[in-house]
């Protein structure tokens, strides 16, 4: 499957470690290749529904229940030909989902539960349970149910978030997962190596888990301490790969969060439960989502020519085909409390533009992505963008930074000023509104967002290297 080819970041934070009191999940959904067109688009309620899903992928067939709920997606354009891979988005009970987090199991366990072929995999995963599920647990313990039944194909870290807890869950072999709530005071960073590190299997609250996991484990002699039941040491991988390709990346955003701790971009002992006494933003995710290991030799756009700028695998890519921070505050009505901050371009030079979750439908420049670039979709104008930054990179990025800066100062007074009048509403016209809020805030990005790479355009055009010292006189 292409776009399940060592990708993705992941952040997960508890309401007590953010700066508002919200939940938070937040992904970089990273393809194989540097160009997979994506959509945004909502997908309405349904009942008495029949109908069978099957994947056009690996075939995995199952039937779809008979109702379910709105629920918002980002897929594939060429769905007939790349799958649908719905990745992200909030069903109307304002439950989060952002799936997947691709993660690899170590041969040792694999070779007693093999992967399923035509099991249950992210480009119908998405789709299998979001519109089912009505909280975050829910939503482990629905998907645990459909890995138990059809197996899965391939490892999978799964995000789920409602306004109280934030959940992540691992899917490691064909049929063992364990799933972790963050702590309310903590943080998560995860990239592509299985992160669940101690296993309490007496506290329910915290811990959910596949079925006899304790028992195959100790029945094929697969742990590896002394002493305890680490999930990452037991299922993991730790070689050469993880320390070049994935560690890093919990590294700097670990570094990021919690300057003043000390530790190897290669460690293999990164904690997966952190916490910091900086109250954590969405500003401070999108900084993360959006860095290459910025102000350190690792940054691979600094100016310097020696290969430890290309030694690590950086958080934001070319093939980073959408970025996402799914926030569910808990200072406002429910109605208006679930908020997508939605990159379409490379995060590091393209901005988290926020939709409502509460929301009937998308603007057409999200919904209708062709596979070429085009004028008028939003995928093609911020990828645009975000060619034109790095083409130039030493004369555009201050630019790009001031741009970024001046827009984040203005989505965050529209969400303010959406809010504010939608608590002023009853309830059956709050969803009307923000969906038109949704629509308002597009129109005004895109008017921005073409202005400012008109601008780069202009400016590049002065920099060409077919130019020669001349009397302006001849």
């Amino acid at each position: 499957m292409s776009k399940h080819l060592s990708a993705c970041t992941s952040i997960l934070v508890g309401k007590d470690a953010t700066i508002d009191g919200s939940t938070m999940i937040a992904r970089n959904d990273d393809t194989f290749l540097p160009l997979t067109p994506q959509r945004f688009c909502v997908e309405p309620a349904v009942t008495n529904r029949k109908a069978t899903w099957v994947s056009n992928q690996n075939g995995f067939t199952a039937p779809m229940p008979a109702s379910g709920y709105r629920y918002s997606m980002t897929p594939n354009v060429e769905v007939d030909k790349e799958g649908v891979y719905a990745e992200s988005g909030f069903n109307e009970k304002n439950v989060a989902m952002s799936a997947t987090e691709s993660v690899y199991g170590n041969e040792r366990a694999l070779a007693f539960d093999p992967l399923v072929k035509d099991g249950l995999a992210e480009d119908s995963l998405q789709s299998m349970v979001l519109p089912f599920i009505d909280s975050a647990r829910d939503g482990v313990h629905y998907l645990g149910e459909l890995i138990k039944k059809y197996g899965s194909p391939e490892g999978n870290g799964v995000l789920f978030s409602d306004k109280d807890e934030v959940w992540y869950m691992e899917i490691v072999t064909g049929h063992h997962w364990v799933a972790q709530r963050i702590p309310d005071d903590a943080y998560a960073v995860c990239a592509n190596q299985v992160a669940i590190q101690d296993v309490d299997f007496n506290d329910q609250d915290n811990f959910m888990y596949s079925d006899g996991i304790q028992e195959f484990v100790s029945t094929n002699h697969l742990n590896t301490d002394k002493n305890g039941f680490n999930f990452r040491h037991i299922f993991g991988t730790d070689n050469e790969k993880d320390r070049h390709y994935n560690t890093p990346r919990v590294w700097f955003g670990q570094k990021y969060f919690n300057p003043e701790i000390k530790q190897s971009p290669t460690s293999s002992d990164l904690p997966f439960i952190c916490r910091t006494n900086k109250k954590i933003s969405v500003e401070d995710i999108e900084y993360v989502l959006g860095s290459h290991y910025n102000e350190t030799e690792y940054d691979p756009l600094n100016s310097k020519n020696d290969d430890k700028k290309l030694k690590f695998r950086p958080i934001s890519m070319n093939r980073t085909q959408n970025s996402h921070v799914l926030q569910i505050r808990n200072d406002v009505n429910e109605n208006c409390s679930a908020i997508m901050w939605l990159c379409f371009g490379v995060p590091a030079f393209a901005p988290f533009v926020p939709f409502f979750g509460n929301a009937n439908d998308t603007d057409a420049s999200y919904s209708n992505t062709p596979v070429h670039l085009d004028d008028k979709s939003a995928y093609w104008m911020y990828r645009k963008l975000s060619m034109l930054v790095e083409s130039h990179y030493a004369e555009f990025i201050q630019d790009d930074i001031d741009f970024l800066t001046d827009v984040k100062e203005k989505l965050r007074r529209h969400v303010d000023n959406s809010i504010k009048h939608a608590q002023q509403l009853n309830d059956d016209e709050v969803t009307e509104y923000l969906t038109a809020q949704n629509h308002v805030i597009t129109a005004e990005m895109k008017n921005m967002t073409n202005k400012f790479s008109n601008r780069l355009i202009e400016k590049g055009l002065t920099l060409s290297k077919l130019t020669f010292n001349m009397d302006k006189n001849l």
